[in-house]
């Protein structure tokens, strides 16, 4: 694992404060567990505008290209609001997706027993929830073309963006729901809107195509985008896998988040195409954002970007064993009544983001 090349990208707000709790973990991996990363650092979002006049320097591309995988913390903040359109700090993570080729997003939505009564459903629907959402993450509405606004010869103004996709578009995140599938709950929820839109009907028509031809043993059902969401309140733990457009994905994702209680807790993924040696470029992040308001005062929660870095250990590593280590540290954790103020409950003990830290490798000494 000695030459296995991972870069860090902090970010703006508590980006910093949480990736430094996942270079403890790293120490113990060298320390505890052999395993040693070869790891660069640089900056992307705000940070970077304020030193290079970017959010994302070539430089930084270069290593985010030459790296095996990618952990990033958080972009943004009011303090960049009125920068240019194409300068902002989100745009230095689009960039890094786009010129990376991450085509598919893994968002799963667990919840830990010790936090059920979090979530703002019923504690029997989201007990024992763990579900993965696979959003298609470069084509769709946000990318097609024509867009744009224009003024039309009466004076009205027009906004225009367009949904379309390509069968070859559909079979790789198909592929990448289907193959997660196997190693999950063996079933597959393929969801658009196929009843009034021809790009859904391509959609549906190309997922069960490939399910016949190369997956008969993964169970497919096919659902509307709005069923989809309301299954979501109503009965999530339906379902294991959704397979979805670029849209629907970035609408259902966030749905499925709020499940769970705390955005604090969530990591997620993005992964490009599988190249001769089956090795993939990833990118790592938790799902929250920068938390400006909360920056620099040591209470920010630490443990999606910590289970952020589980799913590299496991997605682009294949460290199974050393992820599922952490997850249980996690677990253990939270089992024993450790909460940062976001996901504090009456009746535990409030912590700080470095003492949560020192807690999760306390536990993982105590695992191994």
């Amino acid at each position: 694992m000695a030459n296995k090349k991972l870069l860090i990208l902090a970010g703006d707000g508590i980006g910093p404060e949480v990736m430094s709790q996942v270079l403890r973990v790293v120490d113990w991996l060298a320390k505890k567990r052999n395993l040693v990363f070869d790891i660069s650092e640089g900056l992307v979002g705000g940070c970077s505008y304020d030193k290079f006049g970017t959010p994302l320097s070539d430089q930084t591309l270069e290593a985010a290209l030459a790296a095996d995988a990618v952990l990033l913390g958080a972009v943004g903040g009011p303090k960049w609001d009125s920068l240019p359109f194409e300068v902002k700090p989100e745009r230095g993570l689009l960039r890094l997706r786009k010129d990376l080729k991450l085509f598919a997003n893994l968002r799963p939505a667990f919840v830990f027993d010790a936090l059920a009564e979090a979530s703002s459903l019923k504690t029997e629907l989201v007990t024992g929830l763990d579900i993965m959402i696979v959003r298609e993450l470069t084509g769709g509405v946000y990318f097609g073309e024509p867009r744009g606004i224009e003024t039309l010869p009466n004076g009205e103004r027009r906004g225009v963006n367009t949904q379309v996709y390509t069968t070859s578009e559909i079979l790789r995140i198909a592929e990448v729901a289907f193959e997660l599938a196997k190693k999950r709950g063996n079933k597959v929820h393929s969801v658009e809107k196929a009843n009034v839109m021809e790009s859904g009907l391509l959609w549906r028509e190309e997922v069960q195509k490939l399910r016949d031809a190369k997956y008969p043993e993964v169970a497919l059902e096919h659902m509307y985008a709005d069923n989809c969401a309301m299954q979501l309140v109503r009965n999530p733990k339906q379902f294991d896998v959704i397979v979805t457009d670029n849209l629907f994905g970035d609408i259902l994702s966030d749905c499925a988040a709020m499940l769970t209680g705390s955005l604090g807790m969530l990591p997620s993924a993005s992964i490009g195409a599988a190249d001769a040696k089956g090795n993939r470029k990833a990118l790592y992040e938790p799902v929250h954002g920068s938390a400006p308001d909360i920056a620099g005062r040591d209470i920010a929660n630490p443990l999606a970007t910590l289970l952020s870095f589980a799913m590299m250990l496991r997605y682009s590593f294949d460290m199974e064993e050393d992820a599922l280590l952490l997850e249980k540290a996690v677990k253990t954790v939270l089992d024993g009544g450790l909460r940062t103020g976001d996901i504090m409950q009456p009746g535990k003990a409030k912590v700080s983001t470095s003492v949560m830290g020192e807690s999760i490798v306390r536990e993982l000494n105590k695992l191994v």
